[in-house]
C-alpha cells in the first residue's frame, strides 16, 4: 500500500506579490526551496491563513534571498500580498519507508526568513 504523507512545508509564509497576468505558478525565494527540500516545478498545495482558501499550483524558483512568495495566475485571486499562508508538498511512501519518515518543517518570520526548521509537530494537547 502506498501512503500519502507531508513532505515538506513553510509554515506562515507572507505573500510579497499576487501576479494575476504572470504564467500561473508560486514563485518562492529558491533558499525557502532549498532549505524545505521542495523542487521546482513540483506540485504545491497551499492553505491561506487570511481566507480559507485552499487551492494546488507548482512551484517556480524566485530570486535567493529575496524573500518572495508570489502567487501567479488564477491563484492570484486566492491569495493577496501580506496573506499568511502555509505551503505544502506531499510524497507517497510505501507503509516500510513511512515508518521511519520525517516531514522537513520550515518555520519562517513576517519577512520570509527562516526563524526555525523541525521535523515533527508538536502534539495538540486538550
Amino acid at each position: 500500500m502506498q501512503l500519502t504523507l507531508l513532505k515538506a512545508k513553510l509554515h506562515h509564509a507572507r505573500v510579497t506579490h499576487s501576479e494575476l497576468e504572470y504564467e500561473g505558478s508560486c514563485a518562492i525565494d529558491s533558499q525557502l526551496l532549498d532549505a524545505a527540500g521542495i523542487r521546482e516545478y513540483e506540485q504545491i498545495h497551499i492553505y491561506n491563513l487570511a481566507n480559507g482558501a485552499r487551492f494546488v499550483t507548482y512551484a517556480i524558483r524566485a530570486e535567493a534571498g529575496s524573500g518572495v512568495i508570489s502567487v501567479n495566475g488564477a491563484a492570484a485571486h486566492k491569495a493577496s500580498p501580506t496573506d499568511r499562508i502555509i505551503i505544502a508538498s506531499y510524497g507517497q511512501l510505501s507503509e516500510q519507508e513511512a515508518s521511519s519518515f520525517e516531514p522537513t518543517l520550515v518555520y519562517l518570520d513576517e519577512k520570509n526568513h527562516i526563524k526555525r526548521t523541525g521535523n515533527a509537530i508538536p502534539i495538540q494537547a486538550a
